[in-house]
């Protein structure tokens, strides 16, 4: 491996165990020195891949935000199959990246009032709503999906998956739910 790669690798292990601490312990009670420890490494030496810890998790919204990107326009899938096929794929996807999972608790937190605002900005830029809501408007028109706020059912949908990816993050043993029992909230 070169020198050039055993930086990446180590700049990687300090974002997964950033991502970690802060998941398990919130963002203001883990210390730089706790995440150095975990890696191993110094303290002098983490600060050589990241100035400081908000600039660490800056790096990891902007992660999150890039991996959280909706397509523009819904696809011409009909959504009574893309939603339930679209969860299917995350579930899969976190199951084999367990920090898929933890990404989505550190999302969350970061969109909270206290947290530096930067980091802030970008989480709540991350918007899923508007695109699921749109695909549930379309699964109304054709009467596969049940009446009602279009919007307020895509918050419930995405309550629902963020719930569920919290519960992965934090036990990993448990088994991912059906799709289906999810995408059963906005059926007609």
């Amino acid at each position: 491996m070169t020198r050039k790669e055993q930086k990446e690798e180590r700049r990687k292990l300090i974002l997964m165990t950033g991502l970690k601490l802060f998941v398990e312990r919130g963002y203001y009670e883990t210390k730089v020195s706790d995440i150095a420890a975990a890696v191993p490494m110094s303290v002098g030496l983490m600060f050589h891949y990241f100035e400081s810890k908000e600039e660490l998790l800056l790096e990891l919204v902007k992660m999150g935000a890039a991996s959280s990107s909706a397509p523009e326009t819904p696809p011409d899938i009909p959504p009574e199959m893309y939603l339930p096929a679209f969860l299917k794929q995350l579930f899969a996807y976190a199951s084999e990246q367990p920090w898929v999972f933890q990404m989505f608790v550190l999302m969350s937190q970061a969109r909270r009032p206290g947290m530096p605002e930067e980091a802030r900005k970008i989480a709540l830029n991350v918007n899923q709503i508007d695109f699921t809501a749109e695909m549930i408007r379309k699964g109304q028109k054709s009467g596969v999906f049940r009446k009602g706020d279009a919007k307020l059912l895509a918050m419930v949908f995405w309550a629902s998956v963020q719930g569920v990816m919290e519960e992965m993050a934090m036990n990993p043993d448990m088994k991912t739910p059906d799709p289906e029992w999810i995408c059963g909230i906005l059926r007609a």
